[in-house]
């Protein structure tokens, strides 16, 4: 049962990282791209209509977490406190950003909300990144120091950094230089990915700069992504067991470049949905190559002192599991609804929808 709730967890992260994914890189786009207002009303307008729906991915997938995987929960949330303390807030200027900024037509009072939306949008892509290299990476379970665990063997606290800013380090932060890498990688991949949604959505005068980009920007993303796969090593002394032990799940980082070497044509498909299909492979494939090559580490411990939590030893009772699948079932298909309704409501190009004006 517990199998179960870790592929719904699974799922929703993925949903989460498309569907908010586009978002924060429209507002990446929106920081360093949008030059006149009419391009900036082009990209709101993109994902106006979307972005607060998008957001309720990550606090299901919250709920999962808490529901399915407590101690998991308890962990995370108390290690990466200050981190996810951060995230909050940046959520927060984010939406904030977007609401008010049609409240008052002057141009200060636009430009500071411009920043707050392309500023927290950017640093949400970062953070989102490095969160995923410390998962990778591992933490310090039980904070043990000299073969000696100080506290139990579920907890860890992170400061943003060490002095040593090294991802090997006995006390080790947030950022280091192997997790920075993976926030540089997410905020390129979701640059390219908010870019191809501005292009399927909306005619802006920005979409040929925007291919141009998306073109650029992917030879630093597969020069990255090798990077951090060969570096790989330092982390984990094995880290395609998984691959080797199950071979079919080769199939993820196929599909992974398989988005990144598509993204090399963007400047020339005919339909302009593609390049959104592209960077989603990517993503969703670079997300479950990474979950699948810990598996069934949910988050990894960096001693041999206290075990790695695992599906196994973090999940709620089998029955609690079992009662709330029932309940499961009927919230997707609502979920589900609201998503066709919306989409279908929506589709097309959005160039006048107007959101965000007063």
């Amino acid at each position: 049962m517990e199998y179960f709730w870790y592929i719904v967890l699974v799922l929703m992260l993925a949903v989460y990282v498309v569907l908010d994914g586009y978002d924060f890189g429209a507002g990446i786009i929106h920081l360093f791209f949008a030059k006149n207002e009419k391009d900036k009303k082009a990209i709101t307008n993109a994902i106006g209509p979307f972005w607060d729906a998008n957001e309720v991915w990550l606090i299901a997938a919250g709920g999962v977490l808490f529901f399915a995987f407590p101690t998991l929960y308890a962990s995370s949330f108390s290690g990466f406190y200050l981190p996810l303390i951060m995230v909050l807030w940046l959520l927060i200027f984010r939406a904030v950003g977007l609401e008010l900024r049609g409240q008052i037509h002057h141009s200060m009072w636009e430009a500071i909300w411009d920043k707050a939306f392309g500023v927290a949008s950017l640093l949400l892509a970062l953070f989102f990144g490095v969160a995923l290299g410390n998962v990778v990476r591992g933490v310090n379970l039980g904070m043990v120091e000299n073969g000696v665990s100080s506290h139990e063997a579920h907890y860890f606290f992170l400061p943003l950094w060490n002095p040593e800013f090294s991802p090997t380090s006995t006390h080790q932060g947030i950022i280091d230089w192997f997790t920075l890498l993976l926030g540089i990688i997410a905020v390129i991949a979701l640059t390219i990915h908010g870019a191809n949604w501005i292009i399927f959505k909306t005619n802006s005068d920005l979409n040929t700069k925007l291919k141009s980009v998306i073109f650029k920007l992917n030879f630093g993303l597969l020069a990255l992504v090798i990077a951090s796969l060969l570096i790989w090593h330092v982390i984990e002394p094995k880290p395609f067991h998984n691959f080797i032990k199950y071979p079919f799940l080769w199939i993820l980082p196929i599909i992974t470049f398989t988005g990144i070497f598509g993204l090399f044509k963007v400047r020339t498909f005919k339909k302009e949905g593609y390049g959104f299909i592209f960077s989603t492979m990517f993503l969703v494939g670079g997300l479950a190559s990474t979950v699948a090559s810990i598996f069934p580490k949910l988050l990894p411990s960096s001693n041999t002192v206290n075990p790695s939590l695992t599906v196994e030893n973090v999940a709620t009772h089998e029955y609690g599991l079992s009662i709330g699948m029932n309940w499961f079932f009927v919230a997707i298909v609502l979920v589900a609804i609201y998503f066709t309704i919306q989409y279908k409501v929506f589709k097309g190009k959005m160039d006048d929808v107007g959101y965000g004006e007063h």
